[in-house]
């Protein structure tokens, strides 16, 4: 037989989602892949059950139905000050995963390369890869995940024809300040290159960080595809449902890549999930409460049993600090940890493109019920491990 492709064979399967696997394997509480245990918004609940008996069991216009387009658009307008066209700038995709693929594809060709800040959404390397890009690593350093100018700059006089910008970031918390967005801004206007966002986690952020829509900074809206999604906001992750929003030329190009990927998202989904994009401002900020509450229990709870941590600015993710242990492989410890403690965590070598062996990612997008579960089963741990 012929040799299969070159370009996937450098691929493994998704660790984060082998986590959830690996934690049903031995029973344990799920902090691994990031979705929730509760449900989502009842009046999204309740028009999906309306749904059900209308017509809308057939394609949806490809790139997305109208009235979700127009509350797209709307509910982007009202958050960023931006206004943007339904009709020409948003495409409709199957989750933000195909937003993300449908908008590499749609920018780069095969030898350009790509930046992305390290640690990373796992997505973003295979993404490039697949686009027949290489990716260039400009590393977050921790403590704070901050980036150093000299070295994205590095990326871009490298030939990055685009950055892949997640913020608030997947997996450390990080919100990128008006100041480093507009460092960024500079970089991409002097290089010429495209700035895509992954705008996930927008309404989940803490304390005093505030999320900075990128296209809104001076010059940007025409070099920037805004790719975000419902999943994280209302609690819908296995509806599949998020969107890009570009300057229409880029968009035009986003239509056809993504005809040909997916044909088009759920129609029913979309009709039900409309009713959520026309949630007043009380929604988000009880939004933020809860993740607030969920976040400071987990803080709090960690740094009881003193196990140290990282504190997120924005999104629902920690990165637990396992030095201590000693281990080898950060796999081996979160598959031990899933096995004799009874608590699911994606290694953290998963996310960065350094040699990197030091954290576990969980997550707090759970019932206080789950969470108090968790802590318990943690407190064991040295025991455990001994």
């Amino acid at each position: 037989m012929r040799p299969l492709s070159d370009k996937t064979a450098v691929f493994t399967d998704s660790v984060i989602r082998r986590m959830t696997r690996i934690s049903n394997e031995f029973g344990a509480i799920n902090l691994s892949q990031g979705f929730p245990d509760f449900e989502p918004p009842r009046p999204i609940l309740d028009r999906l059950a309306e749904v059900t008996k209308e017509d809308f069991h057939q394609y949806a216009v490809t790139w997305g139905a109208q009235n979700f387009r127009e509350g797209a658009a709307k509910k982007y307008e009202h958050f960023s000050g931006q206004k943007i066209d339904p009709n020409k700038e948003i495409v409709v995709t199957c989750g933000s995963t195909e937003a993300m693929m449908a908008s590499m594809l749609s920018v780069v060709n095969p030898g350009d390369s790509v930046a992305i800040f390290s640690p990373f959404y796992e997505n973003y390397g295979a993404d490039a890869i697949l686009s027949g890009a290489t990716p260039i690593y400009v590393p977050l350093h921790a403590p704070n995940f901050d980036f150093d100018p000299n070295e994205l700059e590095d990326a871009f006089k490298k030939g990055a024809k685009a950055l892949i910008l997640c913020n608030p970031s997947n997996p450390c918390g990080k919100v990128f300040t008006r100041e480093e967005l507009s460092s960024i801004a500079v970089l991409a206007e002097k290089y010429d290159a495209y700035v895509i966002t992954d705008e996930v986690y927008e309404h989940i952020t803490y304390d005093n960080h505030k999320h900075v829509y990128f296209s809104t900074l001076p010059g940007m809206k025409e070099r920037t595809i805004v790719c975000s999604s419902l999943s994280k906001t209302y609690s819908i992750t296995g509806w599949r449902l998020g969107y890009t929003i570009a300057p229409e030329e880029i968009t035009e190009r986003i239509k056809k890549v993504h005809d040909f990927l997916t044909v088009g998202a759920a129609a029913p989904l979309q009709e039900a999930a409309v009713t959520g994009l026309s949630f007043g401002d009380d929604y988000y900020r009880d939004l933020q409460k809860k993740y607030s509450q969920k976040r400071t229990l987990m803080l709090d709870g960690l740094s009881a049993l003193k196990i140290p941590h990282t504190v997120p600015e924005g999104a629902y993710y920690i990165l637990l600090d396992i030095s201590e242990f000693g281990y080898e492989s950060d796999l081996d410890f979160a598959v031990d940890l899933a096995k004799k403690v009874g608590v699911g965590t994606v290694p953290g070598s998963s996310f960065f493109s350094e040699p990197e062996n030091r954290f576990v990612r969980i997550h707090f997008a759970k019932k206080e019920e789950t969470l108090n579960a968790a802590l318990e089963k943690l407190s064991d741990l040295r025991k455990k491990f001994s």
